[in-house]
């Protein structure tokens, strides 16, 4: 055994050196291109000028409705064809965009939020000399120095610790990583180091600490994928672009070119989703950049043609913040088969995935129990035994398509590409595919360059280079301090505005709401433990923001970040929503059951609510039972077998706790299985031995009846906030 772990490791390590030769000769073409900068710059200066605001949703309509002939019509509202059509917009072409949803309302909002090259696209670069890899990995590292410059609010660099477990593994993935940051030259973020087996635990102390042997650290980029969209939409629209959210594409306008004879696409048919209203919009080029529906604007055009989409399908699942450290991520490079998972700090929660499973291509993915479970038994497998990983403590989950691509004009048409493919049809169709949040910005350019040379359009070179986002011109790490000092936000409300909107973090607090307290003195909370205030609702509106949904999101990420939260904030999100568009009370009551069942659907909801059900078994040990029932008992004094909110009030009042009917409803709610406004004794012991067995953390209602029986003797205040985490087995 000893001796094939010697060969083996020879064998990886000649590989590494075969791989560092392979490196040095293309980095030195790499420095040579890129003349040794630090940092991104646009080569030429953007000649049309920025508008203060962007215009209002009815403005982008009446653009699109009136104007005569656009250059460029770009279907998606995804980071690809925002990007399209900012790089459009900014080289003088009349541009527009439609998308039937919400901007990055598709897999843009549902990615690992990290903005990286990919190390495991370099290893298998390295490893089968594939010269593709690893252009598209020199590319993306090129495109992460890029974004990180031109949205610092919206993103930063983040440590990710690769813990290793065999002596042999030190040095094969010490060159792999090095080469990563060779890769990267001048624009590697930080450069990557070794650690001890003490210095891993420091940092990261929920490690599994048994046959540790070391860590190495690299760097990549983490960003807010939605906001990071939005403002690539946001920012197309004040150079000048027609862009408009829920605009569905009902099929694409045709004519005879007179001098081929052949019909070429000259525009689409577009319908407002929320009116229903129709009209034609007019352009000399249509771009196609639609990720996983690519295959369905193809068919409009062509309906015999193949299809090229592959769609896979990676599930991510959201946990408490104390699953990791704040600033430190973790990567798993070979799970149980074979694939790779991230385990990331990410908007003060911890992000872990993700799963790479073929689907069907559909516009509300779902995660499924199988995949939610892989991940977590992947995470127990790196996290010491004293940290219990409990299924309860999923506080989100989601399911993005991955528009895997085969190239149309590529002879074998069976093998994918990893990089991104851009087709021009017969009848003038552009279409860009694959690739990765990363290089939207190339593909953009790829995609444009290809319009203007496929339609003869007049337009200058590519300008999108160190172009800054929507946010970012008068951005600084301290801008928030003066947001505390100038308007009296709370220090973590202002981090948070900051960090979404950059400068424009000015323009929600200006709207934000007096509390009436002595501190904060602004900036009413939608959900006691986030940050996201009652004024962002107001300013998403001006982003677009049309749905409920678009606001729990995608303007905020209260439903990526925790379904229960974003669930309870929905009452007084659709109220201010509805005060701004004017909603009658059946839109809200429609809003509501929509976004309800997009959380219990899209976002995890339902198969947390699945962990504990009316049929859930009830495995407690008999001494466990006869303690709960007595702590049951303590409220349903008259032994109906079931407590109902008087019952919770009359105990809440014997100890001089007062707490409004309203939460006590929201309370009970989570545990009334059978939804007949009370709780049975039976429920109460699911509810228990689903806590005990990890099923279900962070319950209120256990925590609450837990502590008063305490108060009973003890007389301390009761806790009722929601937690991310839950009751310790052995002193529930």
């Amino acid at each position: 055994m000893a001796f094939r772990k010697v060969v083996k490791g020879t064998v990886l390590i000649g590989g590494g050196a075969i791989a560092t030769v392979f490196g040095l000769s293309q980095f030195s073409q790499y420095r040579n291109k890129h003349d040794n900068f630090m940092y991104v710059q646009a080569a030429e200066p953007v000649n049309i000028p920025m508008k203060n605001h962007f215009p209002t949703r009815e403005d982008q309509f009446l653009a699109l409705q009136n104007t005569s002939e656009f250059d460029v019509l770009v279907i998606g509202g995804g980071a690809t064809g925002c990007g399209c059509a900012l790089d459009a917009v900014t080289r003088g072409l009349k541009t527009a965009l439609v998308e039937r949803d919400d901007f990055s309302s598709g897999t843009s909002s549902r990615s690992t939020k990290l903005i990286h090259g990919g190390v495991r696209y370099l290893q298998k670069a390295i490893m089968r000399l594939d010269f593709e890899q690893y252009r598209m990995v020199k590319e993306a590292l090129h495109e992460r120095a890029n974004l990180l410059e031109i949205a610092p609010h919206l993103s930063g660099p983040l440590p990710i610790m690769l813990p290793v477990y065999k002596w042999w593994q030190l040095p094969y993935y010490w060159v792999g990583i090095k080469l990563y940051d060779l890769v990267a030259g001048s624009q590697c973020l930080k450069s990557s180091y070794v650690l001890s087996k003490s210095r891993a635990l420091e940092l990261f102390p929920m490690l599994q600490k048994d046959r540790l042997v070391g860590a190495i650290v690299y760097y990549d980029g983490q960003h807010n994928d939605a906001r990071m969209n939005l403002a690539i939409a946001l920012t197309a629209a004040r150079y000048g672009a027609a862009t408009a959210n829920y605009t569905e594409v009902v099929h694409l306008l045709k004519k005879t070119d007179p001098k081929s004879g052949k019909e070429r696409v000259c525009g689409a048919r577009c319908r407002d989703v929320l009116t229903g209203q129709e009209f034609d919009v007019k352009a000399k080029c249509v771009i196609n950049a639609t990720g996983p529906f690519t295959d369905s604007v193809r068919k409009m055009d062509d309906q015999e043609v193949s299809n090229i989409c592959q769609p896979s399908a990676g599930v991510h699942i959201v946990m408490p913040g104390y699953y990791s450290p704040d600033n430190m991520g973790l990567l798993d490079p070979a799970t149980s088969d074979g694939r790779v998972i991230f385990f990331l700090p990410w908007e003060k929660m911890t992000i872990a995935g993700t799963t790479d499973t073929p689907t069907e291509v559909t516009p509300h993915p779902i995660p499924t129990e199988e995949d939610i479970n892989f991940i977590l038994t992947e995470v127990r497998n790196y996290l010491s035994c004293d940290v219990e990983v409990r299924r309860g403590d999923v506080l989100a989950a989601w399911s993005g398509i991955r528009p895997l691509v085969t190239d149309p004009s590529s002879k074998d048409t069976q093998s994918i590409s990893r990089n991104h493919v851009v087709a021009v049809s017969d009848s003038g169709l552009v279409t860009i595919a694959g690739g990765k949040w990363t290089t939207y910005r190339s593909m953009a350019q790829d995609t444009i360059d290809a319009a203007i040379q496929a339609h003869n359009l007049k337009a200058g070179p590519c300008k999108t280079v160190g172009l800054l986002l929507q946010g970012a011109k008068d951005w600084s790490p301290t801008l928030y301090i003066r947001l505390v000092q100038d308007y009296g936000l709370e220090s973590e409300v202002a981090q948070h505005l900051a960090s979404t909107y950059g400068d424009k973090a000015f323009e929600v607090a200006k709207i934000a709401q007096v509390t009436g307290k002595r501190w904060p003195i602004v900036g009413k909370r939608l959900v006691s433990e986030f940050p996201y205030i009652e004024a962002e609702i107001m300013y998403g509106v001006k982003e677009y923001a049309c749905t409920a949904v678009d606001m729990i999101s995608r303007r905020t990420r209260l439903a990526f970040l925790n379904v229960q939260a974003a669930d309870e904030a929905l009452p007084r999100i659709i109220d201010i929503m509805g005060k701004e568009l004017h909603w009658s009370e059946q839109k809200k009551k429609e809003e509501l059951e929509s976004a309800k069942k997009f959380l219990y659907y899209e976002m995890g909801y339902k198969a947390k609510s699945e962990q504990l059900t009316d049929s859930s078994e009830i495995t407690l040990i008999p001494s466990d039972i006869d303690r709960y029932k007595k702590r049951f008992h303590m409220f349903d004094k008259e032994k109906k077998g079931f407590i109902t909110i008087l019952d919770v009030q009359s105990v809440l009042e014997s100890i001089s706790i007062q707490i409004d009917e309203n939460t006590l409803h929201e309370i009970l709610n989570e545990v009334d299985l059978n939804k007949n406004g009370q709780v049975e004794l039976n429920e109460f012991l699911q509810l228990m031995s689903a806590i005990q067995k990890g099923y279900v953390s962070g319950s209120r209602l256990a925590v609450l009846m837990k502590t008063a029986e305490e108060n009973l003797r003890e007389r301390v205040v009761i806790p009722v906030d929601r937690s991310g985490g839950g009751l310790p087995h052995s002193s529930d």
